[in-house]
């Protein structure tokens, strides 16, 4: 894995006084980073997640460490955010809960999601005055507000998304496999300027009304609708785009699905704006679903937040009274899914703005008709 590019040290820097203070705030002693986004996002470092632990230590009023396996060391040095971090390496014949022991202070602890069970249990065990809470909970916007290179960097992973999007669409997809329209878009990712490709999710006929279906030997015939979800990495940051096409004419119910989808994410985007509660999006989407008779068929939350992970903080689903703040990126994709028929999904990532909402994604969201 290679270390993805990001800020200079200085704004490293700068997020981990934002990481630490915030752990105060929410009475937390620290915050303790293992291999993962986070740390990516901290340090600019991508180590593999290995049964070697790697830990970072962020609290407030303490210089960051960087507890690293002593062969990793090299490459923890060279990472372009790690200015500033104390390292304490340890080599295999010591134990290395015992070096992370030895820095942390007694308290409460957030510790991020990704980090491996062994780890979280030798750590408890090594540290009888130590609690651990996940961070997912504890501090769940650490990495949700975007400054303006990461925008810019998502913007530039959707602009080649939209590409994609407008080049497969003029190829054939009657009579071919599923399998073939996600090669292409794969692709067709690498060529617009995708370093990685995570997702492929091409579901046609009654196969597109599975939400997350995987791209079979289904042979795509006329009159079948065809979701397609896909997305990568670019410059170390995720794309993630859905349109649905119809091979042929759609049917009228198909177009009133496609129109019924189209304007509840239009709907969603509308209601974003600073300060509106994150459900209230999902709010939005779901009341023109269901006024439209296919509330039920609605199955999974308005968006997810994106951006070193394709999936982050903050959710658009009910329940989440997170009031949105510029910068904060997520997807907007409502989606209605006929079992054993067919289904349709639409979904953009977003930025909030001081105003509202924008558009990261611009791909047609007319309905399209393919060959």
């Amino acid at each position: 894995m290679t270390n993805a590019p990001g800020p200079d040290a200085e704004r490293y820097a700068a997020r981990r006084d934002r990481a630490a203070a915030a752990a105060a705030g929410a009475d937390l002693e620290g915050l303790l980073v293992t291999p993962g986004a986070d740390l990516v996002y901290l340090t600019g470092y991508e180590p593999p997640p290995l049964e070697r632990l790697t830990l970072l230590i962020v609290a407030d009023g303490r210089v960051p460490a960087l507890v690293v396996p002593a062969l990793e060391r090299p490459a923890a040095e060279v990472a372009p955010g790690m200015q500033g971090v104390e390292l304490s390496e340890w080599r295999d014949d010591e134990d290395p809960y015992a070096v992370a022991a030895r820095i942390l202070r007694a308290g409460r602890y957030a510790i991020t999601d990704a980090t491996w069970a062994v780890h979280l249990l030798a750590l408890e065990q090594a540290t009888a005055d130590c609690f651990f809470a996940a961070a997912g909970r504890a501090l769940p916007l650490l990495r949700a507000v975007k400054d303006e290179d990461e925008i810019e960097r998502l913007r530039a992973a959707a602009e080649g998304a939209d590409a994609v999007f407008a080049q497969v669409v003029t190829m054939a997809f009657e009579g071919r496999r599923e399998t073939d329209v996600a090669a292409d878009l794969e692709r067709l990712l690498r060529e617009h300027g995708h370093d990685r490709v995570d997702f492929t999710i091409v579901g046609s006929g009654p196969n597109s009304a599975s939400p997350h279906h995987h791209s079979g030997a289904r042979v795509i015939v006329r009159g079948d609708a065809v979701v397609m979800d896909f997305g990568g990495v670019a410059k170390g940051y995720c794309s993630d785009i859905t349109r649905t096409a119809f091979v042929g004419e759609p049917t009228q119910e198909q177009r009133r699905v496609y129109d019924t989808v189209h304007a509840a994410q239009q709907a969603a985007f509308e209601a974003v704006g600073p300060g509106v509660p994150a459900q209230e999006v999902d709010r939005a989407a779901r009341a023109v679903i269901s006024g439209a008779g296919y509330g039920a068929f609605f199955v999974h939350r308005t968006g997810h937040g994106i951006g070193i992970e394709v999936h982050e903080p903050p959710y658009i689903v009910e329940g989440n009274e997170i009031p949105l703040q510029p910068g904060m990126t997520f997807s907007d994709e409502p989606g209605i899914y006929l079992p054993g028929e067919f289904g349709v999904r639409i979904e953009d990532q977003v930025v909030v703005t001081d105003r509202g909402a924008e558009r990261l994604n611009e791909a047609s969201r007319e309905l399209t008709v393919v060959g």
